[in-house]
């Protein structure tokens, strides 16, 4: 689970209203959002045919960080604040840190995928605060402060303002739809906004007996696991976990040769090569906007949403197949904020 600065928490545990936990609480909805690019930047290096388990992999994680961004925004709504989504300091710089001071040296680029990228930096952020071990895992850590700490620290701050401290329209929240069932509902009170922080934090870290969530799902860190270990993580019989199942291999050549950490403006004005990547940075800044939307007050837009998250992937796939003009290899994703 993403390890973040102690003074986050320490703000949580001084707050004496609400009101001053809007910021921190938006903070924690961009640190979830954070992640995405990167995951996202990977996801889109594999071409189309190959490396499917990976893809599988890097797919199944980017819907959960939804998830966990959509689950912080109906929180933030519950106790009375809103989303600041649509705004160009709600994404982070690449290569840089990510938000909420996130510590122990972890820079996230947006890279096409190798497993130098998912050993060194999204093992590195998804990290539980104890690793379990299992046949070739790494050694277990000693806990440090985190985004998991982070929320159950809110969660003892909430309880401790009290009922009170529910005060927002219910009604503005994002609950049950296509994309994410029964795992997004209604934040109403401290019961409901324990249950919510609960599927964040399991499915970031899975818990302290076991790799996987209430669900069955791994938990991040176990999932990349799999791609440096070369097979899935199972449950034999006796309930033990090894890394024994299917063979989970990154095939190289069915990766872009993609630029790493791309930026607009290096790309000459009218190529080819910038009118492509403007076209994705623009199909990312209207999904910011659709999302920024849909979490204040018209939640019809996530269906708007998710189909610009197909729009996005298909900008992407004409970057990849633009060749770099100042350089080998293709285009890089440079994931931008471009205002409407």
């Amino acid at each position: 689970m993403l390890q973040i600065a102690s003074s986050y928490i320490e703000r949580v545990a001084s707050a004496e209203a609400p009101e001053d936990l809007y910021d921190l609480v938006n903070d924690a909805i961009r640190l979830e959002h954070a992640t995405i690019p990167a995951y996202l930047s990977a996801w889109f290096s594999l071409k189309p045919g190959t490396n499917a388990e990976v893809g599988a992999i890097l797919r199944s994680i980017v819907i959960e960080e939804m998830l966990h961004m959509a689950i912080a925004s109906n929180l933030l709504i519950a106790i009375g604040g809103a989303p600041k989504i649509d705004e160009p300091g709600f994404i982070p710089t690449y290569p840089g840190p990510l938000p909420m001071d996130v510590g122990h040296g972890v820079i996230v680029g947006l890279e096409r995928c190798s497993t130098r990228l998912i050993v060194e930096t999204f093992m590195q952020i998804e990290e539980p605060e104890q690793v379990l071990q299992f046949p070739s895992v790494l050694e277990s850590v000693s806990p440090v402060a985190t985004i998991g700490q982070f929320y159950k620290e809110l969660l003892v701050k909430l309880k401790d303002l009290g009922p009170g401290a529910f005060k927002g329209d219910f009604s503005r929240e994002l609950t049950g739809t296509q994309w994410f069932s029964d795992q997004l509902f209604e934040i109403n009170d401290f019961d409901s906004a324990s249950r919510a922080v609960e599927i964040i934090v399991v499915q970031g870290e899975g818990t302290t007996q076991s790799p996987d969530d209430a669900s069955g799902e791994l938990a991040h860190y176990y999932r990349f696991r799999q791609v440096v270990e070369g097979r899935l993580l199972v449950q034999g019989p006796s309930g033990g976990w090894a890394y024994a199942g299917a063979p989970v291999s990154l095939d190289n050549n069915g990766v872009y040769p993609m630029k790493a950490n791309a930026k607009s403006a290096d790309y000459p004005p009218g190529s080819r090569a910038r009118a492509v990547v403007d076209t994705f940075n623009a199909a990312y800044s209207d999904l910011l906007r659709s999302l920024h939307c849909t979490f204040n007050g018209e939640k019809a837009q996530i269906d708007v949403a998710m189909g610009l998250m197909y729009d996005l992937r298909f900008a992407a796939q004409d970057v990849l197949a633009t060749p770099n003009p100042s350089g080998s290899g293709v285009c890089g994703l440079p994931f931008e904020y471009v205002p409407a």
